[in-house]
């Protein structure tokens, strides 16, 4: 038995942030991660990195329109290559990072509690058991396989980690599950040039968002060429041997169609990763959708061990993530100020062309909530820096108290609007109100000076 001051599980942002910090402190750490290809966490591996490296490939591929498809094909790749290069790099930097640091261990291997101090960790040269006080937990989440006959073992079907490891695009790709992965992906893929299809189970598209900001998705989207079918249950995949036949049930018609495809992408939905954990030999319990039951400054149900990260539950963000180490950093070393009910509204956004970032209550949620509501709205088209790029697509979206100016929500699909959601998050968080972001002086062109009209 090794014995530590503190076991993470999960080298993800959280984990390699904290082991960092507590190794500065004196600490001894063992950073236990399962997967060599996992060095930094789901982000620079399989996540927002090399997602957003073919977000930019494919803004770059969307200029080529008139190549020929080989054509099509060969930057793709290129592409794909490009993507790996740099994924490969940030893991090996991140490796290093730790595995250099003096007071941190990093074993290559399955952590599973034996007991709440206790972690048995299985590598290839044999089990280890290592002991500690504290153990956080920071292991992500995973694709959720739905149960469909001939999904086990088709070639032709990939989930979100394993098609960005294709190097051959597809001519035609049918993606399953209209969600914010299945349409960035969408996104992504229409422009490289496939024809991709999006089977959605629900009837409409988005539907946390409202309406005229789902429709306007769509419509861009399908300017794309991108082909919706919504209320599709996918009933089966048959595997031919050169392609996939999707069957599936309109369940608005109760009428059964099919598809062929090249390739077949899963966006079904992520849960969180503690299968192998052995949660049970350490007293830690999960709620009804499998995820890490902790309260408010992070710790489960064995205060000694405290999580990080998707595998909690909640959003799904590498900032989120970022931001429990935090949380964790004071709890341990400073005022426990910091807690999870306080970082509410956290902005997000989607990264399909153009981008779609949201913060605080959309305006159904606002008008349920019984204030006197103002909303403010207006197309992409009217701003002079969208004509300037070329890129008049989207709508921009505001929710204001009317008799207090609060700002209570704030959508915003356009370009940058990843860059310019932070602003309008930095006013809500600031408590200033939408006087503010109107009368503040902003550069021209810029699309952030649009909030000076969205928020009148």
């Amino acid at each position: 038995m090794k014995e530590f001051d503190a076991i993470i599980i999960g080298f993800g942002k959280g984990g390699k942030t904290l082991a960092s910090d507590l190794a500065n402190r004196g600490w001894k750490v063992a950073m236990v991660e399962k997967s060599e290809k996992m060095y930094g966490g789901t982000c620079i591996n399989i996540g927002c990195i090399p997602t957003k490296v073919l977000v930019h490939q494919a803004k770059l591929a969307d200029l080529r329109k008139k190549d020929s498809f080989e054509n099509k094909k060969e930057f793709y790749r290129k592409a794909i290559e490009k993507k790996d290069k740099i994924t490969s790099l940030l893991r090996n930097n991140n490796f290093h990072k730790l595995d250099d640091k003096k007071n941190i261990t990093v074993y290559t291997g399955t952590g599973s509690f034996a007991s709440p101090e206790t972690v048995n960790v299985k590598t290839e040269k044999g089990t280890l058991l290592l002991k500690a006080p504290y153990i956080f937990i920071n292991t992500g989440a995973e694709t959720v396989i739905p149960p469909i006959e001939g999904i086990k073992e088709n070639p032709f079907i990939y989930t979100s980690t394993e098609i960005m490891e294709l190097t051959e695009l597809p001519e035609r790709l049918v993606i399953i599950g209209g969600g914010y992965i299945g349409l960035e992906f969408a996104s992504i893929y229409a422009s490289f040039g496939s024809q991709v299809t999006v089977l959605e189970g629900y009837t409409e598209l988005l539907p946390r968002e409202d309406r005229d900001i789902a429709e306007s998705v769509k419509t861009v989207l399908e300017k794309k060429g991108i082909l919706f079918k919504m209320g599709a249950k996918v009933n089966s995949f048959h595997n031919t041997g050169n392609e996939v036949i999707i069957s599936y049930t309109n369940t608005r018609e109760n009428a059964g169609y099919t598809l062929k495809a090249d390739a077949v992408l899963l966006a079904t939905g992520r849960r969180p990763n503690t299968k192998e954990l052995n949660l049970e030999a350490a007293g830690v319990k999960v709620n009804e959708q499998g995820a890490i039951i902790v309260d408010e400054l992070l710790r489960t149900t064995t205060p000694s061990i405290r999580v990080m990260g998707d595998v909690k539950g909640g959003l799904q963000f590498t900032y989120i993530s970022l931001d429990d180490y935090r949380i964790i950093r004071d709890d341990l070393f400073g005022d426990q100020r910091r807690r999870t009910t306080g970082r509410e509204p956290v902005s997000y956004s989607v990264f399909i062309d153009p981008p779609l970032s949201h913060i605080g209550l959309n305006e159904q949620e606002a008008r349920k909530s019984g204030k006197n509501i103002l909303v403010n709205k207006f197309t992409v088209s009217s701003i002079p820096r969208a004509k300037t790029v070329d890129a008049e697509d989207g709508m921009l979206k505001a929710v204001i108290d009317a008799d207090t100016h609060e700002i209570l929500g704030c959508t915003l699909f356009c370009p940058e609007s990843s860059e310019v959601i932070n602003t309008v998050s930095l006013a809500m968080k600031a408590g200033l109100d939408s006087t503010f972001l109107h009368n503040f002086i902003f550069t021209h062109p810029s699309m952030s000076e649009a909030l000076n009209d969205l928020f009148s």
